[in-house]
């Protein structure tokens, strides 16, 4: 189940094939298939834009779509026969789902975790 994080006033919404969550802290622009239920979201690129104007990208998996993939991966050349996960940008999250991924998200910028584990994107 869901857990919300405290104090997480937000608009969500699409805008072009982007969709939008916009905090107090922060705006992140997730790039979901097309007609993907966001609710069951397990895989995304998210890209976050800080009140400081900085830029940040990451890729977010649920726990259950690294083990999908690594099944798949099994028996092939791809990471060595599925033995192990790795992106350079990557986040692995517990529950699929686009609120789900902006509250982690919104944690991380409170806890100070958030620029170690989201790519700088920008020239800053």
């Amino acid at each position: 189940m869901r857990q919300n994080l405290p104090d997480r006033p937000a608009s969500r919404g699409w805008e072009g094939p982007w969709y939008r969550v916009r905090t107090e802290a922060f705006v992140a622009s997730f790039l979901p298939s097309e007609d993907e239920d966001l609710n069951a979201v397990c895989a995304v690129d998210v890209s976050v834009t800080l009140n400081d104007g900085s830029h940040w990208t990451a890729t977010v998996f649920t726990v259950r779509e690294v083990e999908r993939l690594m099944t798949l991966w099994a028996g092939t050349d791809e990471a060595l026969g599925g033995r192990y996960f790795w992106v350079p940008d990557g986040l692995i999250v517990r529950d699929p789902g686009i609120d789900n991924m902006a509250d982690v998200i919104a944690g991380l910028v409170e806890n100070g975790e958030f620029h170690s584990i989201f790519q700088r994107s920008d020239d800053d």
